[in-house]
């Protein structure tokens, strides 16, 4: 393992794991305070365990998130001091900016777990607001940064030299909104359905019914509101990166050839050697109606882009079909539930019904690591898009594979704890509620 693909995979490891912790770290306050406001409008005792039951969750994926992102953090002056030296100056604000968010967080939600009966009522499921909308700022913030690697703007390169540094241009580049809305409904897709898919599973445990019935409706519109609402947002992208990072789109659809009336590959495989894809549906014109909103524009293909410049095909349009995929299951699976909430069908009860979210329940997470995938394996061999190679931004200390296994072990052991936390959580629901959901004496 040479040293630059050790970097490279030590960043995608810990981007993998963080990327987790952050989307859960990002929604779960919203359901919190949804739950508590029900339990302020209607002094339902459940919605009040139910709220503090998830505010101890919040507070499990805040540490790990904290730790993991502090990690990544050290790791970009680690791995790739050459970017940091330039970008730094230049990205600087979102981070600093993300900073602030995530002391208000941590602010915030002490205020809350430690609030109970000591603060006013209204103030301290504010205070629990304020946990959710201080942790999407944080999110929307680290997704700005990201976006300007993928759209380079704010400066000048003058004799090598960056100069006229603008850093709010820097900040609101011309893909931090497209990304950020696209990775923010994504979140909330994810962790929405997860999260139902572990209430829906005590349900079909016959555990607590009325306590995990109700988180799992919070939970399920959340998460299905946001599955519908993410082609949308992913129209959009998709737009943007056709406009900006053409080698980008083309290996996320395997378009190896520039044509008119350009068709949409569905599935396939990419044949790198001889610029085809076997065993793929192609549906005609339908790539050139998604960029150019006509059936017959040009869209250009890989066959445009030098070879050294070459993202890798096969990779990223794996990474792009398996995102697409889920997403559709999971507008399918949203539609179907609204139309049981409509229709007020039995469905709800049904065994069937609930093994269906619980299959769904790790989907979304999937479906956001092969967004990242694209993402990030599509903008290569630019670590700085069209302004630097990641090959030349990558440290020059050798040994960086010893310090891959030394991160591999530290997250996997950090998910480990994750998961017996988790575990532990979940079964002290029955401890603090009975059957009928009446409090029992401690």
């Amino acid at each position: 393992m040479d040293d630059l693909f050790a970097a490279r995979s030590q960043m995608a490891l810990s981007l993998g794991f963080h990327i987790i912790y952050a989307c859960i770290g990002m929604v779960m306050p919203f359901f919190m305070a949804v739950a508590h406001y029900r339990w302020l409008r209607t002094n339902d005792p459940v919605y009040k365990n139910l709220t503090k039951a998830w505010s101890r969750g919040v507070a499990i994926f805040f540490a790990t998130g904290a730790v993991s992102g502090t990690v990544l953090s050290f790791e970009l002056g680690l791995l790739w001091p050459e970017f940091m030296a330039h970008a730094g100056p230049i990205f600087g604000m979102p981070f600093s900016l993300e900073g602030t968010a995530f002391f208000i967080e941590a602010i915030a939600l002490g205020f809350f777990l430690y609030g109970w009966d000591r603060f006013n009522r209204w103030f301290h499921w504010f205070t629990g607001v304020v946990v959710g909308v201080s942790g999407l700022a944080s999110g929307i913030l680290v997704v700005s940064a990201n976006a300007w690697m993928n759209s380079p703007a704010g400066f000048d390169i003058v004799d090598g030299a960056y100069v006229n540094i603008d850093p709010i241009a820097a900040m609101f580049n011309d893909a931090w909104f497209t990304q950020a809305l696209h990775m923010t409904i994504a979140a909330f897709a994810a962790t929405g359905f997860a999260v139902a898919g572990v209430h829906a599973y005590m349900i079909l445990k016959r555990q607590n019914v009325a306590f995990h019935a109700r988180a799992f409706k919070i939970a399920a519109i959340f998460g299905a509101v946001a599955a519908l609402l993410q082609p949308l947002s992913g129209d959009l992208s998709a737009k943007d990166v056709a406009e900006r990072q053409p080698a980008k789109l083309a290996a996320m659809e395997a378009h190896f050839h520039t044509q008119e009336a350009a068709p949409l590959i569905i599935g396939g495989i990419p044949d790198e050697e001889n610029k085809k894809v076997d065993y793929a549906l192609e549906i005609p014109g339908m790539l050139s109606f998604l960029v150019h909103g006509n059936f017959t524009g040009l869209v250009e293909g890989l066959d445009k882009i030098p070879p050294a410049y070459l993202p890798p095909v096969t990779v990223t349009h794996f990474a792009f079909q398996i995102m697409v995929g889920i997403g559709m299951f999971l507008v399918l699976v949203s539609l179907l539930y609204f139309g049981t909430l409509w229709r007020k069908q039995p469905w709800l009860t049904k065994r069937w019904f609930l093994w269906l979210f619980v299959l769904a329940s790790p989907l979304g997470f999937l479906a956001v690591e092969a967004g990242w995938v694209v993402t990030e394996v599509g903008r290569q061999p630019w670590i700085i898009y069209g302004v630097m190679l990641t090959a030349d931004a990558v440290t020059p200390m050798p040994g960086i594979a010893y310090s891959f296994y030394l991160f591999t072990a530290i997250y996997v052991s950090l998910s480990l704890v994750v998961i017996f936390l988790l575990y532990r959580q979940i079964k002290m629901v029955p401890v603090l509620y009975d059957t009928n959901e009446k409090p029992l004496a401690r």
